[in-house]
């Protein structure tokens, strides 16, 4: 009889779908974080097959900023319609108009740093006791501090000094009353095992991944698009470039990439071939402070 031998796709999958079923298994009122971006459609995938043939017993959320990308929530509509799931959509502006939040100015006026205010009110509204997202560690230093299974605190921070064991696979969703988990599936995946495995899945992604003209600012080497939100200077240069989206996030932040990747294989020989991780390439928010993305992950952020 022949044997199958596992590959490493195979196996970082087997592991994922372990934790989705923990999650299903540990907690009353689990949700998944969904933006219609490449991890959490691979986290979609994911979960589709750990609970087949039933269908993922809980909702797809999603915290709008309203800075999104068209092709991204065009995206996250139409596929959570065809899976038949729920989706539940929040925004940041509803949240700025009812707590008189501030919002940032500048030329990239990002509001990142509100979302944990949405995405908090969001999780008592439900109380949603577990949230999945599609973080992984190789993303960003503060993301490799994380264990897959991160417990918040009552006020939704992180205190990475307060992290639980996770030894041979075995996970404690244990919380206290007004606690939460956030749980990361694919932690141990890099970028290019989430390409390699959209490819396998033959995963349909939004067009924005792959090369298209854009009309862009050239700003301190990040190829920014062109959009409302983004303040114009005079003395800005502004040209129309092939480019792709490594990441998916807010216009205001989010930087594209030159590139004359058109399929799923050429992306993977692109990134084969590159030395920065997506965030770093990408991420304009992130170059704020060294620590950055962990001052916003102790304030509520994923």
């Amino acid at each position: 009889m022949p044997q199958h031998t596992l590959n490493y796709l195979d196996l970082l999958e087997a592991e994922s779908i372990h934790i989705m079923r923990e999650v299903a298994g540990q907690f009353e009122r689990p949700c998944l974080m969904f933006s219609g971006g490449k991890d959490s459609i691979t986290l979609v995938q994911l979960a589709m097959k750990a609970f087949k043939p039933g269908k993922i017993p809980f909702p797809l959320v999603h915290i709008d900023t309203g800075h999104n990308f068209p092709e991204a929530l065009e995206y996250r509509d139409r596929m959570a319609q065809e899976m038949g799931a729920k989706l539940i959509v929040r925004k940041v502006e509803d949240t700025i108009k009812a707590r008189g939040l501030k919002e940032a100015g500048g030329k990239f006026p990002s509001r990142n740093a509100l979302q944990s205010y949405t995405l908090l009110d969001t999780i008592e509204e439900f109380g949603f006791d577990a949230c999945i997202g599609g973080a992984r560690r190789d993303e960003e230093k503060a993301r490799a501090k994380e264990r897959i299974f991160s417990v918040r605190d009552e006020f939704g921070s992180w205190d990475p000094k307060k992290q639980r064991p996770e030894l041979w696979n075995l996970y404690n969703g244990m919380i206290a009353k007004g606690e939460n988990v956030r749980v990361f599936p694919i932690s141990n995946w890099v970028e290019l095992d989430v390409w390699n495995y959209i490819k396998r899945e033959g995963i349909e992604l939004p067009s924005i991944y792959f090369t298209h003209e854009r009309e862009v600012i050239i700003h301190n080497e990040y190829l920014v698009a062109m959009s409302e939100f983004v303040r114009v200077d005079e003395g800005d240069v502004i040209v129309k470039r092939n480019v792709r989206y490594r990441t998916v996030g807010d216009m205001t932040c989010t930087a594209a990439v030159s590139s004359t990747a058109a399929t799923i294989d050429d992306i993977i020989k692109e990134i084969q071939l590159t030395n920065i991780s997506e965030r770093g390439e990408t991420r304009i928010d992130d170059q704020v402070s060294e620590a950055a993305m962990e001052d916003r992950k102790k304030n509520g952020y994923f």
